[in-house]
């Protein structure tokens, strides 16, 4: 029987990365973002990819569902019409603004929670009985190296990381007893066509600003190979948090960078 994972945030980066990489390691992936137009050309494209028909499964090899991770009650209501979940990918999240704490927007902070760690917590509640109930599920909880050290300017992903860090930790703990693994994945620096750019307001310059320089930052499909590895190993291995870096980020603060 086909596995099912559900990836949120994949309209676009990493979440689409993940997507792609799942389905062709032969799991029906079940795509969820706020953009359905993104995501029915995604689900298209890896159906095309995989040469598997819509009818050749329920749901074929990808689906497209629009959802705010927000949305709690859209969420179970989500879960309830869902047949089964192997596999769940909490990626959905992203960063706002670059001030220090004392010029900070509590908005901004307010809108990195809602999203990066209480999206996680809903979709993880939600389907955290059909997980148990697949007999090997997979919890992947896609943080940073931001939620494991503190750098200027950058308190409140950082801080919104380092919850969903310990949201990982807890739940792995919980669930210590039951056929559910509970993956960390912390990437340094990514260059995705959206992150910084969102981070920024918009700023394509600024967002840019970032990789200035830097000689092979990681790309999305980079951070969804550890995803799509760590998934796929046997059901009793657990890979507990892999941190992940470009080689020219020695760390978070140490960034090698050459002249144009």
């Amino acid at each position: 029987m086909t596995k099912t994972a559900v990836v949120t945030g994949a309209s676009s980066g990493i979440g689409a990365a993940t997507a792609r990489r799942l389905a062709a390691e032969g799991y029906r992936v079940v795509l969820v973002a706020r953009r359905k137009e993104r995501l029915e050309a995604l689900a298209a494209e890896i159906a095309e990819s995989t040469k598997i028909a819509e009818s050749a499964q329920s749901g074929g090899a990808a689906e497209a569902v629009a959802l705010d991770v927000t949305d709690a009650e859209a969420i179970k209501a989500f879960a309830a019409g869902l047949e089964s979940c192997d596999v769940l990918v909490n990626n959905a999240g992203g960063a706002i603004g670059a001030d220090p704490v004392a010029g900070a927007d509590p908005g901004d902070w307010r809108s990195m929670f809602e999203t990066n760690v209480l999206g996680a917590l809903n979709f993880t509640q939600a389907l955290l009985p059909k997980l148990i109930a697949s007999g090997e599920g997979t919890v992947v909880m896609l943080t940073s190296t931001a939620g494991h050290i503190a750098y200027e300017n950058g308190a409140g992903y950082a801080a919104s990381k380092h919850a969903m860090h310990a949201m990982t930790a807890t739940l792995r703990l919980e669930l210590f007893d039951q056929p559910v693994r509970v993956i960390e994945i912390a990437p340094g620096m990514v260059m995705t066509d959206e992150f910084s750019v969102k981070r920024f307001g918009g700023d394509a310059d600024k967002a840019a600003s970032v990789y200035a320089g830097v000689p092979g930052p990681l790309l999305a499909e980079d951070v969804a190979d550890c995803i799509a590895w760590s998934v796929t190993r046997p059901a009793h291995v657990n890979v507990d948090l892999m941190i992940v870096r470009p080689r020219a980020q020695a760390a978070q603060h140490k960034v090698h960078r050459v002249a144009d």
